[in-house]
């Protein structure tokens, strides 16, 4: 009997009788939310602000996301934290809010390297987005298989494209760029196969927006430090975490948490095939914060 696929690849299926979702999902995105746990009262903004220099320390500002750092809007206290500056750099031409979803889509289920293999690969074999369109299914899935799920992203990728033409007469996510929060949720959550955290990741990185997505990583260290209860579900851990986290630390804790995710052992379970520098449990700082999580359920 043929095994069900992992739930971790349900976000990238869509389903062949329709290009947009039903009306209903798990999450409705274009919609405001209540905090899933009103009564818990971390993380705290203090706290936030904590783990977020304590990370900083350890790290420096993670260098793969220095370009999309250097275009949002400057505060305060970017130059005392060593922060990049907002001014872009050469090479820093920002890409396009549609290479963002696409980029996004391919670094489902694989590794940063080998998704941006795939996506320079993509664009190698088409310029530009009206002859992935046109191609042929197997001539994407060949152009992309470097980044794994061949077939699936593919697909997801053929459905946007084609649903995004259908609406707007054209292969352009810009108008994005002008719409509310809310609005852009909604307009990306009609795609099959791109759920809460693709659409939180487009809005943080390619749309300079104040949100937080949770992806393995960032899950498992929140659970971790008792940021949401042992029980909590990754999509309710997203909806927690960006009523508590202050809007103004959302860019950077993310790219720490993530960061720090990869690298450590003690905060996540998963241990791939790249070398962790931080495996000594002295050198992560966010033990205490394990410890304290320990302690209240104790």
């Amino acid at each position: 009997m043929q095994k069900p696929r992992k739930r971790k690849q349900a976000e990238l299926h869509p389903r062949p009788q329709s290009r947009t979702k039903p009306a209903r999902a798990t999450i409705c995105l274009n919609k405001p939310t209540s905090d899933p746990y009103p009564t818990h009262p971390r993380p705290t903004p203090e706290e936030c602000r904590a783990v977020l220099d304590d990370l900083l320390v350890l790290h420096g500002f993670p260098q793969e996301f220095a370009k999309y750092r250097r275009q949002r809007p400057t505060s305060s206290d970017d130059e005392t934290h060593g922060f990049p500056k907002p001014e872009p750099l050469d090479g820093d031409a920002q890409e396009s809010v549609l290479d963002g979803l696409v980029k996004t889509v391919l670094s489902q289920n694989t590794t940063e390297v080998n998704s941006l293999r795939a996506f320079d690969s993509l664009k190698s074999a088409f310029p530009t987005w009206e002859d992935v369109l046109s191609a042929e299914s197997k001539c994407i899935e060949n152009a992309i298989r470097c980044g794994g799920l061949a077939p699936t992203k593919a697909s997801c990728i053929k459905n946007i494209l084609s649903c995004l033409l259908e609406k707007k007469g054209k292969l352009c996510l810009e108008y994005l760029r002008d719409l509310s929060v809310g609005e852009i949720k909604a307009e990306l959550s009609q795609f099959k196969g791109i759920g809460p955290k693709t659409v939180a990741c487009v809005l943080m990185f390619h749309l300079q927006q104040d949100d937080f997505p949770v992806d393995t990583h960032v899950f498992e260290i929140a659970k971790a430090i008792g940021w949401v209860p042992a029980l909590a579900d990754r999509n309710k851990t997203y909806l927690h975490l960006n009523k508590k986290i202050p809007n103004e630390l959302k860019f950077d804790l993310n790219c720490l948490l993530y960061t720090h995710g990869k690298l450590c052992r003690r905060c996540t379970k998963r241990v791939g095939k790249q070398q962790r520098k931080e495996s000594h449990e002295s050198s992560c700082p966010l033990l205490n914060y394990c410890k304290n999580s320990e302690s209240e359920t104790s």
